[in-house]
């Protein structure tokens, strides 16, 4: 079986791209395919000024990219809706959403709206963003939303907390991270659901281990052990090829998990991988989404089905 690489998407011209958290790590290296594809790339991200430099280095790898920017953080409601009001403006159809940017074991925290600090930005930002914007990739045929999780998402064996959804009584940094990638895994999986009948699809990925800015909060134990580990990481480059492969492979068939394809799918090549057993409970999924839905104030432009 071949190893699914750049050299296999399919020509992107004619497509736009919206991507969280672009302008570094795997979000710019997603970016950077997909401009050399021929797609118009909207860098979603919280500092123009770091957004401004990734859009330059991808206009001098891909001279003829179209790269447009769009300021958005995450962790503020507000921003979010802002975001989304300036891009329907902007434009009238979306085909791709990559809901890639996110935060990892940070110290307890909270959002501008008084989530806690990786379920807001991981989950519920992304959650809000994409529904905000589903009537644009509605439209657009063959259009997709990939959302990025992790390995990490099997730190949370039991499922997600409803029960201390914000974590105020008793905070794991660790725990806390796999909520939310779980969470991201549970709305990837219930949005498919509802995008029965339509031409959009829902598709998850995860990079396995890749060498990004991504682990600068790392609790102590884990960030001490990092320098010997890095080796066994895969480029940011390799990290995005799952995210790429479902944004783009023809075959990819909606509510699939993409991941690397090596030892516990830390790097590799991108294939179909599985996740845990608690990210397929029907009901919770359905729960999380209403919860989400409350917390919010966003409901999308699909219904429920039976």
């Amino acid at each position: 079986m071949s190893k699914w690489t750049t050299a296999q998407m399919p020509d992107q011209t004619g497509r736009t791209a919206v991507i969280t958290g672009a302008n570094t790590g795997l979000g710019y290296e997603t970016a950077k395919a997909l401009a050399a594809k021929g797609a118009h790339i909207v860098l979603a991200v919280r500092n123009l000024d770091k957004g401004r430099a990734a859009a330059d280095l991808i206009t001098r790898s891909a001279p003829s990219a179209r790269v447009s920017l769009q300021q958005l953080d995450l962790a503020s409601l507000t921003s979010v809706r802002e975001a989304a009001d300036q891009l329907r403006s902007d434009y009238d159809t979306i085909d791709l959403l990559i809901n890639n940017a996110g935060v990892m074991m940070t110290a307890k925290s909270k959002t501008a709206d008084g989530f806690e600090m990786q379920f807001g930005t991981n989950h519920l930002g992304h959650f809000a963003l994409t529904g905000l914007l589903l009537d644009r990739l509605l439209v657009a045929e063959g259009s997709r939303v990939v959302t990025v999780s992790s390995v990490g998402h099997r730190f949370a064996r039991n499922g997600i907390r409803f029960d201390d959804l914000q974590w105020d009584r008793a905070y794991g940094r660790v725990g806390a991270y796999g909520q939310a990638k779980l969470a991201n895994l549970m709305f990837t999986y219930e949005l498919q659901r509802r995008l029965q009948g339509t031409q959009t699809i829902a598709v998850a990925a995860h990079p396995g281990g890749s060498r990004t800015e991504l682990g600068r909060n790392l609790p102590r134990p884990f960030a001490a052990a990092l320098p010997l580990l890095e080796w066994s990481f895969a480029s940011a480059e390799m990290g995005a090829l799952p995210t790429l492969r479902a944004a783009t492979d023809p075959g990819v068939i909606g509510g699939q998990y993409y991941g690397p394809d090596g030892f516990i799918e830390q790097r590799g090549y991108p294939v179909v991988v599985a996740s845990n057993r608690v990210s397929h409970d029907v009901d919770a999924q359905r729960r999380l989404w209403a919860v989400s839905e409350e917390l919010t104030g966003v409901t999308f432009p699909v219904p429920a089905l039976v």
